[in-house]
């Protein structure tokens, strides 16, 4: 049957790959993986398929999920994030675990929502097992030698600490509207609705300020300094004296100078919980990192283990290649036998060759120009 003009599109958000494309994600994501597993971090796989209820327990909550149902009537939905799913396969895997324990993953996530991509391949990071300052500084660490691992000039990561605002937000019973308004404020760095939300609202004269200068606090250290004159508050110390050990790792780890501060940092998933990053790349306007501490999402599963890693945007990455290679096969076989052409290729693939097979008879000369235009080096006649 002939398709209809909506049967030769793709959805919105979806991608096709040509060779030269996903060899080159290919590759990079190979890359990523080899960083990874000299860290010790152990490659892992979960389902592109969870049920609804593993990666959103609100049954009632908005989410960003492709979902359906399936022939029992429960509801599936694919997977977002490879956290939440992680967390599901440790808590059911493992049983009295040593820990910590290291995961490495990669594979295309699906989020239904107005988004330049819908679905996209991610590689990232799980350490799970340890609360320690050291913990978040080695993942970022790690994130910073896979972008100099792939080549990748000019990125640069933003560290903030999800504790500020939603410790804050503890300590003064802020909640519902006034809370989301301020979150959403802060994250966009929209200046003109924060200073009506926070005008509006019936705050400490203290606190007031904290969330007007939280967007405008980045930079180095000097940042953290600037932090401390709320220290009376539990949740601001506490924060600042987080950040500032994991910058003392940093430095250890020789990535420091990749690495700012940036207090308006709000992350999307409500998991997080304390030290979060986010990485950018000149004319992508997403983040191409994104990561941090969520030591509350075991707990849900019924376990208690502090957790931090990743998750690195390889299609947003993808977005500043402008070349791409593919291989080209090194030698094209053609003869006037079938039986002898398939031999000899086979021969040859023995051998570590790459080949063209030709599959309908050509003369020598066709056979040289179908070489030509596919740029392969060696013609071969049996």
């Amino acid at each position: 049957m002939q398709r209809s003009s909506l049967g030769l599109k793709l959805p919105d958000g979806m991608r096709d790959m040509l060779p030269e494309e996903l060899a080159w994600l290919e590759e990079m994501e190979a890359k990523a993986i080899k960083i990874c597993r000299s860290w010790a971090y152990q490659k892992i796989a979960t389902p592109g398929l969870e049920y609804r209820a593993c990666l959103e327990p609100d049954a009632y909550k908005d989410d960003d999920l492709y979902k359906f149902f399936d022939q029992n009537g429960r509801i599936l939905a694919l997977r977002a994030e490879f956290t939440t799913p992680i967390a599901r396969m440790v808590v059911n895997r493992l049983k009295s675990p040593v820990l910590p324990l290291r995961f490495c993953y990669s594979g295309d996530v699906y989020r239904n929502k107005a988004v330049r991509y819908r679905e996209f391949r991610q590689v990232g990071v799980e350490l799970v097992g340890s609360g320690s300052d050291l913990a978040d500084a080695e993942v970022i660490a790690l994130a910073v030698e896979i972008m100099k691992a792939l080549n990748i000039p000019d990125f640069q990561l933003n560290l903030g600490h999800n504790g500020i605002f939603s410790g804050l937000a503890a300590e003064l019973n802020i909640k519902g509207d006034l809370r989301q308004d301020l979150e959403d404020g802060i994250s966009r760095k929209d200046m003109v609705r924060l200073e009506a939300i926070v005008a509006q609202s019936t705050l400490p004269s203290r606190v007031k300020e904290l969330l007007l200068a939280m967007p405008h606090l980045t930079g180095g250290e000097e940042v953290l300094t600037e932090l401390k004159k709320w220290s009376d508050f539990q949740a601001i110390l506490k924060a600042a004296e987080s950040l500032q050990n994991i910058f003392k790792y940093l430095e250890e780890f020789e990535v420091k100078e990749y690495v700012a501060l940036d207090l308006g940092i709000l992350r999307g998933f409500s998991y997080y919980t304390g030290a979060i990053f986010e990485g950018y790349l000149p004319g992508v306007g997403i983040p191409v990192v994104e990561g941090g501490r969520y030591d509350g999402l075991y707990a849900d599963f019924g376990v208690n283990y502090p957790a931090t890693g990743f998750a690195m945007n390889m299609g947003a990455i993808m977005e500043r290649q402008t070349e791409f290679r593919v291989e080209n096969p090194e030698v094209l076989v053609y003869g006037d036998s079938q039986r002898e052409v398939i031999k000899y290729c086979q021969k040859l693939r023995r051998e570590g060759k790459t080949v063209e097979m030709v599959l309908e008879p050509l003369t020598d000369q066709q056979a040289q120009d179908l070489a030509l235009r596919k740029a392969i080096g060696q013609v071969i006649k049996v």
